[in-house]
């Protein structure tokens, strides 16, 4: 898995692709996490348009970067999710608990939005 960031008025956007099932990508999308981490970055967006297969190690990343995010007071979305995670989270779900736009744009209008909140 690839991991792209890129941090625009305090929203950390992250772009993922490939497959995010377990060790050591999901350790490094942790840890990647984990150096924007700060008073600057309480929202992010995460895209995964480009993601072909997720499992419940995946799930269980999301879930532990959404509940880092609203911790300290911030947001995380999840954009543009392609077939695959799409409906894993509605299994699980999921897609109750996460906020799921279609673009960054969106994505950007929603979490500038509840930071204002």
């Amino acid at each position: 898995m690839t991991t792209t960031t890129t941090l625009h008025d305090g929203v950390l956007f992250v772009r993922l692709a490939g497959d995010l099932v377990g060790p050591p990508d999901t350790a490094s999308l942790l840890q990647a996490v984990s150096d924007h981490l700060g008073a600057a970055v309480v929202s992010r967006a995460v895209d995964l348009s480009e993601i072909r297969c997720i499992n419940s190690a995946g799930i269980e990343v999301l879930v532990s970067m959404l509940t880092k995010f609203r911790t300290r007071g911030g947001e995380m979305v999840l954009t543009n999710p392609a077939d695959h995670p799409r409906k894993v989270l509605a299994l699980a779900k999921l897609n109750n608990i996460f906020a799921v736009v279609s673009t960054e744009a969106a994505a950007r209008q929603q979490l500038l939005a509840a930071a204002l909140c």
